[in-house]
């Protein structure tokens, strides 16, 4: 079904304001200046929404919609923990390329966020994040898949913040695909934590 030409001006201003509240941060960030860099006036961008809050909650809702629809097919897949681990790590990086803002945005600002009741769901969202990694680390190590010295809490702050941190110079459409950003990563990280024969 093709979008309605307001369903898709919706998503250009969403795009835009994404891209201001991570070059700016959210609480610096005002309509009128998502309004300057969609070229129009602030009071035009309260015709598709009420508020800059909404606007965000939008734009992160959307990412971590879609983040979890590809999460939680792989984490179905019946897969083995290095494979389960290795298709998470791909999927981030797809995350990443195609909701690079918002992941920024996720990133900075989520901690203080969370503490709103509008978005408390962000701290489920990190809840469940780290539960779904853990529980993969925790089968490699019982299946002799992953080292059994290493904490396994610490393996997955260390994953999590090299694989999400790319967001910060990651480019769209730049020399490496997320695929092939993500089986670079994954060589350098597998190698670190699975067990030796």
């Amino acid at each position: 079904m093709t979008p309605t030409p307001n369903a898709e001006r919706r998503a250009q201003l969403l795009a835009t304001a994404a891209g201001v509240f991570a070059d700016q941060g959210y609480n610096a960030t005002t309509v009128r200046r998502i309004a300057d860099a969609s070229g129009m006036l602030a009071g035009s961008l309260y015709y598709h929404f009420d508020s800059k809050e909404s606007m965000l909650d939008e734009i992160l809702s959307a990412f971590l919609d879609e983040l979890w629809t590809s999460y939680d097919t792989v984490l179905a897949a019946g897969l083995g923990p290095r494979e389960t681990i290795g298709a998470l790590v791909t999927q981030s990086f797809r995350q990443i390329d195609r909701h690079g803002p918002a992941v920024a945005i996720y990133q900075r600002e989520s901690r203080h966020l969370s503490a709103q009741p509008r978005f408390a769901y962000l701290a489920d969202s990190q809840l469940k994040f780290e539960n779904a990694w853990l529980r993969t680390l925790e089968r490699g190590v019982a299946e002799h898949a992953f080292r059994g010295d290493l904490d396994v809490r610490l393996v997955y702050r260390f994953v999590r913040d090299t694989v999400w941190v790319a967001a910060s110079w990651y480019r769209p459409g730049g020399a490496h695909s997320p695929e092939e950003i993500a089986r670079q990563y994954l060589s350098m990280v597998l190698a670190g934590i699975t067990t030796r024969t």
